[in-house]
């Protein structure tokens, strides 16, 4: 679900960048949260260099949790 992110969060795990109060969010079913509806500037996931959406990118390439791989 999307969702605004109500204090920082540390790290998103797709493109390292800072989960910070006030990112649209991407909550999935086992509450990993990743960024949504952002553009990002990160060298170290070169498909977040122009992307709207960590996970929707990422979901591009694969369909499971970036944390949990296997649920």
């Amino acid at each position: 679900s999307e969702d605004v992110l109500s204090k920082d969060a540390g790290e998103c795990a797709i493109c390292l960048e800072e989960l910070q109060q006030g990112d649209t969010i991407a909550r999935l079913p086992c509450l990993c949260i990743y960024h949504k509806g952002q553009i990002f500037m990160s060298i170290v996931f070169i498909f977040c260099l122009a992307s709207n959406s960590c996970i929707d990118e990422w979901f591009e390439v694969n369909r499971s949790c970036p944390e949990h791989p296997s649920d």
